[in-house]
């Protein structure tokens, strides 16, 4: 069974102390649903028509584990701390086998 990856880039955060509230909600729900955490931040490049914004990659054991991470109760509590405003591509991808 191939294996599942949250990434998420954030194009605009209005409140970072405030985010961070949501970091570790986020967190505890990403741990819980059994998430490990690959890139938080970090350096980066952006190529392209890219642009350098904080980017969020977690890996799961499968598409469906990512799923209900993301649908659970607990990611929804981190959810509504995201600082109002804030604009960020979130997505629930499944790799190759």
């Amino acid at each position: 069974m191939p294996k599942a990856y949250w990434t998420c880039a954030y194009r605009l955060v209005p409140d970072h102390r405030q985010r961070e509230v949501y970091s570790e909600l986020a967190t505890a729900a990403v741990k819980a649903g059994g998430g490990r955490f690959l890139v938080r931040g970090g350096r980066m490049r952006a190529n392209e028509d890219a642009v350098v914004e904080r980017t969020v990659i977690v890996e799961f054991d499968s598409y469906d584990q990512a799923i209900a991470a993301y649908d659970s109760e607990l990611y929804a509590k981190a959810l509504a701390a995201l600082p109002p405003g804030t604009l960020r591509d979130h997505r629930i991808v499944e790799a190759l086998e």
